[in-house]
């Protein structure tokens, strides 16, 4: 029962003037009850996307107030924010005053949601910054669990600052706790590669006439396996061992190759079309990019170490072969390790590289002695986001520089370039380092695929390739939102349409396994997501045609990871030729369907639940896109699951995503 306004009231002023801290004992006519704060609970088990949950002030430590009221008790938070609090029926109501905190400083924008038992009992709608507070009075009579969300209204967390504010609970039997997450485990779904040769990896590849060719067949089956092609143009050749095909590129035209692997076991065969142009990465890259598992404390011995287990774990086997370093590998004028400092530039004003890396040249002839691609990054500013050498002035040399040490991709990362331009952010200045980068690239007589990196400023998605772009970050550095994969693949498939190929949207990289955390740059730990939350991260990603570069430590790379990394017929939905990015259809505010059609007039179907609780989601042809007997495979479980007529249903754990293919039954 709900204590009278005037007795609440009452109530606590009695608990400031004696001091009786967040317990507070009142009486209901009829019944016993007292009153607990949500303060009062154990907060560490919230889980919000940036920092941690603050007892009776804001997440600046600030006193609570939503436009312009002060309160004195509550909960200040951050969305992302997932609260899970155990009642056992024991509470009656739960009351509070919810909205954006003041000391946001800028305009936030977030929803409040209750859910009792899975129920919603609660919803805001969007809050934004100066708004009063809507007030929350729930009847939870009978319920077990409640769960207080705040969202982002989906368009990112910046200055998303939320309070519950006088948050409590009458409480008349067992008393609330909070709980965390539901635990879940990691099983494995993808059964082994068998001891049989099969040949994986795109099946159209894109080169430049002329420039030096290296591309490694991904297969997998029983060592040793002989490889060897049909139609293989004039100036390539395929090491029968190890198949990497290298040479020259040939002139402009589209050839078609027989790809064959044996061994011991039998052979495979697979056609390959080669098409020398204009066009590079016609199917996303793949590969392997040290920063949010090294940090400023990447090596040349740890990107040696991350190409051996690129090889040596499969993950070179199923199509990935980007090694990628990122920043820090040159010098900066300051920086905790002293072997990182030092000039910028030699007397040619040629970049140098900081003693952790003694010769770039070597290390990319390392990685292309193994059939991988070496990939580097600089910022178009004078520094880079950590502080090491930019290339502002030096723009030609640094392009002919990296193509001399034989790099074939670049990330090109905005950073400190707003401080000497485009300080307007018009559309001109934001295109312009790009469009420089872009052209003197094109100008190398190799092949550099090129990465912008400028977090989705000016719609990148609808500039990039003509600024001489093969794939864009489209919103900020996914490493502080992991608790937003959901959100963050919706927004990033909103571009669907700027989806093709040699063009792909990019909404950041796969973080699974040991990761470092991206606010203090920490040593890699495990990461912070389930299982579930795992495979759909890999699931969302191969939907939107997404690059695959990977960003956890490969040193620490375990049987779970590599069962997500590295299923062929799931990265076979990412690297489809046709390039498509999934649809998005949405069903329920917390399900959705991706469904993409593939180069073979088949679907890749993901059955999408963002929500917090298991969800019956179905999937009617008439929203797919297709009519009649549908055979639908399990791409993760790789099982055929039989023929459907009308739809596909299937019951969908939090957090998780269904992955399907779908072919007319002739």
């Amino acid at each position: 029962m709900k204590p009278t306004p005037v007795f609440t009231d009452l109530a606590r002023a009695l608990t400031g003037l004696l001091g009786l801290g967040c317990l507070l004992a009142t009486t209901a006519p009829g019944s016993a009850a007292e009153t607990v704060r949500l303060s009062s609970l154990d907060l560490s088990h919230v889980r919000q996307g940036y920092g941690k949950a603050q007892v009776d002030r804001s997440i600046r430590e600030t006193p609570l107030t939503i436009a312009g009221h002060t309160y004195s008790h509550g909960v200040g938070t951050h969305a992302r924010s997932v609260m899970w609090i155990q009642l056992d029926g024991g509470s009656e109501r739960f009351t509070a005053s919810v909205g954006v905190d003041d000391a946001a400083g800028s305009p936030g924008t977030v929803t409040f949601t209750a859910l009792g038992d899975g129920k919603r009992l609660f919803e805001s709608g969007v809050m934004k910054l100066g708004q009063p507070a809507q007030q929350v009075d729930l009847d939870l009579t009978g319920v077990k669990t409640l769960l207080l969300l705040v969202e982002d209204a989906r368009d990112g967390i910046a200055y998303d600052h939320a309070d519950w504010a006088e948050a409590s609970f009458l409480v008349s039997g067992a008393p609330p706790k909070t709980i965390a997450a539901p635990v879940e485990a990691a099983v494995l779904l993808t059964p082994k590669p068998g001891p049989a040769p099969k040949i994986n990896g795109p099946v159209v590849y894109g080169c430049r006439p002329g420039h030096p060719f290296l591309y490694r067949i991904p297969a997998t089956g029983e060592r040793p396996l002989k490889f060897s092609a049909q139609g293989l143009p004039a100036g390539l050749t395929l090491a029968a061992d190890t198949g990497i095909i290298t040479g020259d590129a040939p002139a402009r035209g589209t050839f078609k190759v027989l790809l064959t692997a044996e061994n011991k076991r039998g052979a495979a065969q697979r056609e390959w079309t080669i098409i020398s142009g204009d066009k590079l990465a016609l199917t996303p890259p793949m590969g392997w990019n040290h920063w949010y598992a090294h940090y400023d404390t990447v090596t040349d011995r740890l990107m040696r170490q991350a190409a051996d287990k690129m090889v040596a774990c499969g993950m070179a086997d199923v199509g990935y072969q980007y090694v990628n370093i990122d920043d820090c590998w040159m010098n900066a004028a300051k920086n905790r390790d002293p072997l990182r400092v030092g000039p910028l530039r030699d007397e040619n004003q040629v970049l140098i590289p900081n003693r952790h890396f003694p010769d770039m040249q070597a290390l990319s002839s390392y990685l292309h002695a193994q059939g991988l691609k070496a990939g580097i990054y600089i910022s178009p500013g004078p520094r880079t986001c950590a502080g090491f050498a930019g290339s502002y002035g030096h723009e030609a040399l640094d392009a002919r520089t990296f193509s001399n040490w034989g790099f074939d991709f670049l990330k090109y990362d905005w950073c400190s370039y707003a401080e000497i331009a485009a300080r307007d952010k018009s559309l001109d200045a934001l295109q312009k380092p790009y469009r420089q980068m872009g052209d003197l690239l094109k100008q190398q007589p190799r092949d550099v695929v090129f990465n912008l990196c400028q977090y989705g400023m000016g719609e990148v998605w609808k500039w990039g390739e003509a600024v001489g772009g093969h794939c864009w970050r489209t919103a900020d550095d996914l490493g502080f939102e992991l608790d937003r994969i959901f959100e963050v693949a919706l927004r990033n498939a909103a571009h669907r349409e700027y989806s093709r190929p040699g063009a792909w949207n990019d909404p950041d990289y796969l973080q699974i396994g040991m990761v470092g955390n991206a606010a203090n740059q920490s040593e890699p730990t495990p990461c912070p997501l389930t299982p579930n939350e795992q495979y759909a991260f890999m699931s969302l990603w191969c939907l939107m045609a997404s690059p695959l570069i990977y960003s956890g430590d490969m040193r620490s790379l375990d049987e779970f990871t590599l069962n997500i990394l590295c299923n062929p017929e799931v990265i076979e939905v990412d690297q489809d030729p046709l390039g498509q990015s999934a649809e998005v259809i949405t069903l329920t505010p917390d399900t959705f369907l991706m469904v993409k059609t593939m180069a073979d007039g088949s679907k890749a179907v993901g059955l999408c639940n963002r929500g917090e609780f298991s969800a019956r989601i179905s999937a009617p042809w008439s929203a797919v896109g297709v009519h009649g007997q549908q055979r639908v495979r399990d791409l993760w479980r790789q099982q055929n699951l039989g023929h459907f007529e009308r739809q596909y249903e299937a019951e969908v754990p939090r957090h998780a995503v269904t992955l399907l293919r779908l072919w007319p039954v002739k």
